[in-house]
């Protein structure tokens, strides 16, 4: 792989660099960042190919390895620092009630701050406190696409700006509520990071009782989302549309609400990722009428 070296610091500054072969992804020891030089633009250096990765499941966020599920073993987890060769590794071992605040084991190395590029996005952030939805890349472009410049848009799970950010950068007048005052922090610090001030409306609180006005779309990313439907209700016309977040298919049990609340609704259901053994993680797309 030809890559050229730079500085671990400076890395999230060069990822959109013309340079940048985009189909490799860039590595991390010892501060210094090796970013991988698409054809026809100078390397520093010719690196070996690294082998296919065929070990225990991990996602990196920043230069932090994170792990869900049962603790690696030993040879799982030193193929994991071979591979990506993180920074630290953590295992996530349970998220805890509405505020999503995780419970953490540090297996290697070192945890922390970090600024985690994804789809042209920058998420500042320690995952060791907040809980970064990283399965839901594909969703969050999907929302992305769907926002008409202009729309008035509820975020009443907003994190640290997972769907926010992108709704914003695609248009969206984004009114943003987070519980969790430690994920609030870091929600106004990526608002500023990638330059949606002027469009994002951020609010720390219960999302129940912040929700203010209609919206043409409301984003509901969260597994308890079904039983605050009706609060999103309350602030919805004909032709908003809600995105309502599950685990397994709950297309029935809204419509049954949307009922109750007036309103008629066609809904299509969609699987996000797999959450454990016969259970998805959907969402359902909710147009009111």
């Amino acid at each position: 792989m030809r890559a050229r070296k730079v500085p671990a610091a400076d890395l999230a500054d060069v990822v959109d660099a013309e340079w940048v072969d985009p189909a490799r992804r860039p590595y991390v020891r010892d501060g210094t960042a090796w970013v991988p030089v698409r054809e026809g633009y100078p390397a520093d250096a010719d690196l070996p190919e690294r082998e296919t990765y065929r070990g225990r499941g991990y996602h990196l966020v920043g230069d932090i390895a994170v792990l869900h599920g049962d603790a690696p073993t030993k040879e799982e987890l030193a193929a994991i620092v071979r591979h990506c060769r993180p920074r630290g590794v953590i295992r996530v071992k349970d998220l805890g009630g509405a505020m999503r605040i995780p419970d953490v084991e540090v297996l290697y190395g070192t945890a922390g701050e970090v600024r985690h590029r994804e789809q042209g996005y920058t998420f500042i952030l320690d995952p060791t406190r907040v809980m970064f939805a990283q399965g839901n890349r594909t969703e969050k472009a999907r929302i992305a696409a769907l926002i008409r410049p202009g729309e008035r848009v509820a975020d009443m799970f907003a994190g640290i700006g997972y769907f926010s950010i992108p709704a914003a950068s695609s248009g969206a007048r984004v009114h943003a509520m987070e519980i969790n005052p430690i994920a609030f922090e870091y929600l106004k610090r990526n608002i500023m990071a990638n330059h949606v001030a002027d469009r994002v409306t951020a609010q720390v609180g219960d999302c129940r009782t912040l929700l203010a006005g209609v919206y043409d779309r409301i984003l509901m990313g969260h597994f308890d989302a079904r039983s605050m439907l009706a609060d999103a209700l309350a602030h919805a016309r004909s032709g908003s549309v809600l995105h309502v977040h599950s685990i397994g298919d709950a297309a029935g049990a809204i419509r049954k609400q949307a009922v109750e609340a007036g309103f008629s609704a066609a809904i299509t259901s969609r699987r996000v990722k797999k959450y454990g053994p016969h259970a998805w993680h959907m969402v359902q797309d909710v147009t009111i009428s």
